[in-house]
């Protein structure tokens, strides 16, 4: 189950991202507590580590 925690200093980047998807990572980061940026990380890092891919080995 995705678990939402604090981490650790992060490195600028720009991504663009539809404005409902937005709005949702916005509601969701502010009730955890936690910024968006920290939240989009989680889930980034989430989605690679549960995709089944012929990458990953």
């Amino acid at each position: 189950m995705f678990q939402v925690r604090q981490t650790e200093e992060m490195i600028n980047k720009t991504f663009r991202l539809p404005r409902n998807l937005l709005e949702e990572l916005t509601k969701v980061a502010e009730s955890e507590q936690v910024s968006v940026n920290n939240l989009v990380r989680q889930c980034c890092e989430y989605a690679l580590s549960n995709m089944k891919s012929t990458l990953q080995k």
